[in-house]
């Protein structure tokens, strides 16, 4: 039987690959500075600590495990990540956690590591035009992250790199392009674009108003998280050690966004568009190179994608 490690099995992705590698037969830890807010974790043991103690990695990475998946980190949507407010916590937090956890797992001879990384490395200055968004893996430099998020995600990739060439550790880099789904945050301020006008217009009558940073004219692609899960496991399975782009190809508006829900929903309402933190213009995946090393990529619609996190969260309203 394998054995796997998920850092931040606690969290929204983390809880889901939990579930997946169980199902594929793997013995799983899960470890996270907390409790899944919403489920019951399927991990064989978990594990509640927080990784930026060494001590605590020391613990739970206690044996080579033949695979570890890195997805602990301290994040959030833009309402969390674009204010400055925390970009400190995020930039010392998160890159604790991965000194610690890569330094302990090739000190246990760990076969093989996965890091979640971003679509937020990619330089603000080829996102800017909300119709075409530039984020091919080679284009990340010269780097100009638009966040201090971004850029720990970029440190933390070359971090993950430097191992592999000088410690001959076999590391798998993905970034994820706005990951979304059922059992993820909705109402904590660290949700993401999705789940926020999910749990807007499900508390909104018809009629009402929602309201909406920026004009909504920013574009953005979204990936259902069983996507997420599916390119993961592929790209742990293939020799490619990436970087690459983990996201849909599917891109709208903001505004667009908010009325595919309104229809799921089966609800007219206007929307108020107010001053608020919104990252870049532009953003979509560029899935060019996940085709070329692993032969697939995602293809799960938004819209059913939208009506599974709607229907999930509209039962977490009324409960």
């Amino acid at each position: 039987m394998k054995t796997a490690l998920v850092c931040g099995g606690g969290g929204f992705i983390g809880g889901h690959l939990v579930k997946r590698l169980k199902k594929e037969g793997y013995w799983v830890r899960g470890v996270d500075i907390k409790y899944h807010e919403y489920v019951e974790s399927n991990a064989d043991e978990f594990i509640k600590g927080d990784l930026r103690d060494p001590r605590l990695v020391a613990e739970v990475v206690d044996q080579p495990f033949d695979e570890i998946y890195q997805l602990a980190a301290d994040m959030g949507g833009a309402g969390f990540v674009f204010t400055g407010d925390n970009d400190a916590d995020i930039m010392h937090n998160s890159g604790l956690i991965n000194m610690n956890v890569l330094d302990e797992s090739y000190r246990r001879n760990v076969k093989k590591i996965f890091y979640s990384s971003s679509a937020c490395m990619y330089p603000e200055h080829n996102q800017m035009d909300p119709d075409n968004p530039m984020c091919s893996e080679g284009s990340a430099y010269p780097a100009n992250p638009d966040s201090e998020y971004g850029w720990e995600k970029l440190f933390s990739e070359h971090l993950y790199l430097a191992y592999a060439r000088n410690k001959e550790m076999q590391v798998r880099i993905a970034r994820f392009h706005n990951i979304f789904g059922p059992e993820g945050s909705w109402k904590d301020g660290r949700e993401k674009a999705p789940a926020a006008f999910c749990r807007k217009v499900a508390e909104t009558p018809p009629g009402g108003t929602i309201d909406m940073w920026g004009d909504g004219k920013q574009t953005r692609s979204f990936l259902y998280i069983d996507e997420c899960i599916e390119g993961v496991r592929r790209l742990m399975e293939s020799c490619f050690q990436g970087p690459v782009n983990i996201g849909s190809e599917e891109m709208v508006s903001i505004n667009q966004l908010a009325e595919m829900i309104m229809n799921i929903a089966g609800k007219n309402q206007d929307i108020n568009h107010i001053p608020g933190p919104l990252g870049v213009r532009g953003r979509n995946s560029d899935n060019t190179l996940i085709k070329e090393k692993l032969g697939w990529e995602p293809n799960y619609s938004l819209m059913k994608g939208l009506e599974k996190t709607y229907s999930w969260i509209s039962s977490e309203i009324n409960k």
